[in-house]
């Protein structure tokens, strides 16, 4: 399909580069990275991200000549900008001038000036600040030919998804007049009858701040939702700004699309922007961490609706911020770069172009290390822009997809709320759980919102849904008797939109499809593993089922609960209903995965391929495909394909051999 979002104007190929701030360096300095940005085949650079006090070091004094210099210096060696509004730290003479616009925590504690995002967007104040200055940079360099992209504020939400303060306690409670329209309402959908939470007016409802005990979980997650929404109309009012005046050049920002990023709900963020951007780091301690690339990559295309994306930021090798910061390895930067571009990511960009000697990101990997050029990192670098260069004629290919993963943002912050069955639950584990089984499996993977098109797809997995709508429960359904292989698991089903628990059965909202009825959970204890009738073992959860129309697959073998359901599956339509009641350990999710597959008549992108080798295939609208193997074992690997290599020119007759710890790309013929 062709992709109908725009993209940073000129640049050609895949977009390569990184975050530049110049501003901590040198004119000598600066002179020198542009020297080597065009020796790495660099295109486009995020730049101005954090530049609010070097660009009005007080209020109302501009000094624009230094970022002038830079623009038209990377100008002249061929390099665009994606501009950034400048927004994403206030300067220090602001928030002493007006302390008022700096956020709070749930018990109060200001959070001040010294890091960044120090302030509340929900503040008019800061949001004028904010939008002035958006305005001047726009104006300043709406017709610089180096401009191809404006870079919205950064990382909206990475430090402060939710602020306490009086500004945002005033407009949560626009936002729920708005969204329910009278108190009344509002009290029945908070259920707030329960511990004498009842309020008069709109004018008594505060944020879920600290309180004795666990405060309503409805109001929690209606201030989820609140500071998404939020967060989003800050993006847009700076979006319009620079939109007024350059009405041509696209706009995005970067989101945090992976497993631990949960408090931005980016599906409804997703239509807002010209196109879809995301940040990636991979977790150091994570022995399976290429697999939660590969997931977090899957999310981003799913966010863009199946459309190539932008990867905005990933690291050259460690990062600042984890508890031990571990380096790359040879050949790791090079394929996690190209995982990104197999699974529709049109932009490799880094986090930054040159490593800072002061401040708290010092030992932040880059493109350009402390040790100079000669280093295996720049070499890397140098190699990335080569392949990526060679690459140029996937940009505008498309990843297709016939299994997908249902992610849904307000169900996972409602399962994390306290007071559960179970505080052991993690939505995030559940999801990776049975996306490991699928990536391993060597299947492609669409990683979805409810308001996907989900009859496109043969199977379609739903882990842990626990607060749904009636109507996003009937999409479900719909899928299941339209054809496809449905697979929910525990604590789905079981709450509305509102987090009020849905009466009569668990799993509630799905007991009809499923033909299941639940009427106790039994979540297990710490350690406490009980055994399924096929020898495999489960942890964490159970629930007392009975069938009312499925058949029973996995039972107990052992336990409170044995001889009962706990796997079950139902005949819908044209397809199938399965419910999983616990969480089976690895063998048994690859055999309920198997068994899933072969029921909807799913294969993987190459049969026969090894443990540790991922294949994933872009379509390009001519018809011709390109498959990436990527080899993340120590040992060569053969796969049958005919075409011409891309990455090392070669054309391949039927047998392309990868070797240990590579990656290759083939034009498909």
């Amino acid at each position: 399909m062709t992709d109908p979002r725009p993209w940073p104007l000129d640049v050609p190929g895949l977009a390569y580069g990184g975050d530049y701030n110049p501003e901590q360096w040198s004119r000598q300095t600066q002179l020198e990275d542009v020297k080597l940005m065009k020796e790495a085949g660099v295109n486009l650079l995020s730049v101005g991200i954090f530049s609010w006090s070097m660009l009005e070091p007080r209020e109302g004094v501009y000094t624009f000549a230094w970022l002038d210099e830079v623009l038209d210096r990377l100008h002249e060696a061929g390099i665009r900008v994606a501009l950034a509004t400048a927004t994403a730290s206030p300067p220090p003479w602001l928030t002493r001038s007006h302390p008022e616009i700096l956020p709070r925590k749930p018990d109060g504690t200001v959070l001040h000036q010294g890091a960044r995002q120090s302030c509340a967007v929900a503040s008019p104040l800061f949001r004028r600040y904010a939008l002035t200055m958006a305005r001047r940079v726009a104006e300043r360099y709406a017709d610089h030919p180096a401009l191809a992209l404006w870079h919205i504020d950064n990382e909206l939400g990475c430090h402060v998804p939710h602020d306490y303060s009086d500004a945002a306690a005033a407009a949560f409670r626009v936002w729920l007049a708005r969204r329910y329209g009278t108190v009344d309402a509002l009290n029945a959908a908070w259920g707030t009858a329960f511990w004498s939470q009842r309020y008069d007016s709109f004018d008594e409802v505060l944020p879920p701040l600290q309180a004795p005990t666990f405060v309503n979980p409805s109001q929690q997650l209606d201030f989820f939702r609140f500071s998404s929404d939020e967060l989003l109309a800050h993006y847009r009012a700076l979006r319009d700004t620079v939109r007024e005046v350059t009405p041509h050049v696209p706009t995005t920002t970067n989101f945090m699309m992976s497993s631990a990023t949960k408090w931005m709900d980016y599906h409804s963020w997703a239509p807002e922007m010209d196109l879809v951007a995301n940040d990636h780091y991979l977790i150091g301690s994570d022995p399976h961490a290429h697999v939660e690339l590969a997931y977090s990559a899957d999310v981003s295309r799913g966010v863009a609706g199946g459309h190539p994306w932008m990867l905005m930021e990933h690291s050259t090798s460690a990062v600042n911020w984890q508890v031990r910061n571990r380096a790359k390895r040879p050949g790791e930067m090079l394929r996690n770069s190209l995982a990104h571009v197999a699974r529709g990511a049109d932009s490799v960009m880094f986090f930054q172009w040159r490593q800072s000697a002061a401040g708290a990101e010092r030992y932040h990997s880059s493109m350009l290390p402390h040790a100079g050029r000669d280093t295996e990192v720049f070499r890397d670098t140098l190699e990335l822009g080569r392949r990526l260069r060679a690459l140029a004629p996937v940009r505008g290919s498309v990843v297709r997809a016939e299994v997908a993963i249902v992610l849904d943002y307000p169900a996972w912050w409602a399962s994390g709320i306290e007071a559960h069955p179970s505080d052991a639950l993690d939505y995030q584990e559940e999801m990776q759980r049975w996306y490991r089984a699928l990536w391993e499996r060597g299947v492609t993977v669409d990683v979805v919102s409810l308001h996907s098109d989900l009859s496109r797809y043969r199977t379609l997995v739903v882990p842990t849904l626990y607060s749904v709508s009636d109507a996003d429960a009937q999409r479900i359904a719909d899928a299941a008797t339209g054809g496809a292989s449905v697979l929910i698991t525990f604590f789905s089903g079981i709450v509305d939109e509102h987090d009020r628990v849905r009466l009569g059965g668990y799993p509630g909202a799905f007991r009809e499809l499923l033909g299941v009825r639940s009427e106790e959970f039994h979540p297990l204890q710490e350690h406490e593993i009980l055994t399924l009738d096929d020898g495999t073992g489960a942890d964490l959860w159970s629930e007392k089922i009975h069938c009312e129309g499925a058949e029973t697959v996995r039972a107990w073998a052992d336990g409170p609960l044995a001889g009962s359901p706990a796997v079950t599956r139902r005949r819908v339509g044209d397809g199938a209903a399965w419910y999983v009641a616990t969480r089976p350990e690895r063998s048994g999710v690859d055999a309920i995965v198997g068994a899933l597959l072969a029921e909807a008549d799913v294969s993987p992108e190459v049969p026969g391929l090894p443990p540790g080798v991922e294949a994933v295939r872009r379509h390009a609208d001519d018809g011709s495909g390109f498959l990436f193997v990527i080899n993340h074992t120590g040992a060569s690997v053969e796969v049958p394909v005919r075409g011409h290599e891309l990455l090392h020119d070669h054309e391949i007759q039927g047998r392309l051999t990868v070797a240990p710890w590579d990656t290759a790309v083939v034009r498909e013929h």
